[in-house]
């Protein structure tokens, strides 16, 4: 056995040499834990960034704030204090993502109105003035009447509050005609598998009047979704929400 505590097999070494053999595994651990480090920093500052985001994408647009006011009182004003506010907002940004200048093809306004619509609202409720659909808090007041009066003419008979929303805003973009000829097809269904037109969900969306063209039946069903399922819930703070359980 070699008496050198420094000789190994394949010859003598020097306590330097050993020295520099163990700082160089030193160094190596050194650089890799370091590399880890900045790893997992890396890591954590993504997840921040991502919830940030998130967070942000999770809040109803800076536009919105400037009419919160505007439309709880109105909503309550036609509503009552159990006002579905949030609903309501969710149809505001759907409809115009509260541009009051927003202008389509067929309507104006913050919530859209179509002209003949704006002309009806103004002369069913007098007190509104003459229809001003580019005129936010008109708009604003003319949507949560005229949202009401089709909850209550049109929406119902409903199995659910979001059942009777979605016929609600079914109408309301598509007119009352056509939400009653859908909901008459309906009805007209075999019995098995059968449909109930009291429900919008899997029954009145899925059986459109086949009169009805292919678009408009995909922008009609796809706009009660948006509002109720995917704008909804940024308005949480905002009042009283729809729960829809069980909707697709």
């Amino acid at each position: 056995m070699p008496s050198d505590p420094y000789e190994r097999a394949g010859g003598p070494q020097t306590p330097r040499g050993a020295s520099a053999r163990r700082f160089a595994v030193y160094l190596g651990g050194g650089v890799l834990s370091v590399a880890w480090i900045v790893f997992c920093g890396l890591l954590w500052y993504w997840a921040l960034a991502w919830v940030a985001q998130s967070a942000c994408a999770a809040e109803p647009p800076r536009a919105a704030l400037e009419y919160r006011a505007d439309l709880t009182r109105e909503a309550r004003a036609a509503w009552g204090m159990q006002a579905p506010v949030a609903v309501m907002a969710a149809q505001i940004h759907q409809e115009s993502a509260w541009r009051p200048d927003a202008q389509s093809p067929y309507a104006d306004g913050l919530a859209q109105f179509v002209p003949a619509t704006a002309e009806w609202v103004a002369e069913r409720w007098p007190a509104l003035g003459g229809a001003a659909p580019f005129n936010p808090q008109w708009s604003i007041r003319a949507m949560a009447r005229y949202d009401r009066w089709l909850f209550d003419r049109y929406g119902a008979p409903a199995a659910t509050a979001c059942d009777q929303w979605a016929f609600t805003l079914s109408a309301y973009n598509g007119g009352q005609g056509w939400l009653m000829r859908d909901r008459a097809h309906c009805r007209e269904q075999p019995v098995c598998p059968g449909c109930d037109s009291t429900r919008w969900w899997g029954h009145v969306a899925d059986h459109p009047d086949p009169r009805r063209a292919s678009w408009a039946v995909t922008e009609n069903r796809d706009y009660p979704r948006r509002i109720l399922l995917q704008r909804q819930p940024l308005y949480r703070d905002w009042g009283v929400m729809v729960l829809c359980e069980g909707a697709p």
